[in-house]
């Protein structure tokens, strides 16, 4: 007996869903990025002075407020990317299994059910030797077309690029990048090395 074959459709709606739940998680953290920003910390930047006492500077009860949502929301978004990326699997796994019922060959148009960017937004200026960038493979003069959630058409300033990179550390952030005419996928992983940063490399708005 046959089991059944998944429904595309669910999947799909399934899939749908979880990406906006995603962008809306990315929303609320960068709305806390801004808050520690305007405090003038990140994530790990001391609170108190060099006697112990709290920077008068610095909101304390916001601030620890925001980092303590900021990690929150980012075990979520991490459980999130990896429904994510199953559901897709699934999703490619269900047209395979259609597909092979059908004599009707598969058309590259089916799998342009969700966006496909092709316009670049910013551009990589250099890549410093041995760095998370470089390892990952990026090239002084890529082109960015995705870095992460990160689009042409959500793309407002160089900082939307930072905040992703600073919510992402220690986690696998997809890069969609445009070389010598063609677009290429790396995977990057945004962490402490011996260099400034946690990529080692300078990106441009174009």
């Amino acid at each position: 007996m046959n089991e059944p074959q998944p429904d595309q459709g669910a999947i799909r709606a399934e899939v749908l869903q979880l990406i906006s739940r995603k962008d809306q998680i990315e929303v609320e953290m960068r709305e806390l990025a801004a808050i520690l920003s305007q405090n003038g910390v990140g994530m790990h930047e001391p609170l108190v002075d060099a006697e112990g006492f709290p920077k008068n500077s610095i909101d304390t009860y916001q601030v620890r407020h925001a980092r303590h949502q900021i990690i929150c929301l980012q075990n979520d978004h991490k459980a999130l990317m990896k429904q994510i990326e199953r559901g897709l699997q699934g999703y490619y796994s269900a047209s395979s299994s259609d597909c092979g019922m059908d004599t009707q060959p598969i058309r590259p148009a089916a799998r342009q059910e969700f966006p496909s960017f092709t316009v670049a937004f910013a551009r990589v200026t250099d890549v410093t030797q041995d760095s998370p960038a470089d390892l990952a493979g990026i090239q002084a003069g890529d082109q960015v077309v995705e870095f992460g959630s990160v689009n042409s058409m959500n793309f407002k300033a160089i900082t939307d690029i930072a905040t992703v990179v600073q919510h992402s550390e220690g986690t696998q952030i997809s890069l969609k990048l445009k070389r010598n005419e063609r677009f290429i996928t790396i995977s990057l992983v945004p962490k402490r090395w011996a260099g400034r940063g946690l990529l080692g490399c300078n990106i441009v708005s174009i």
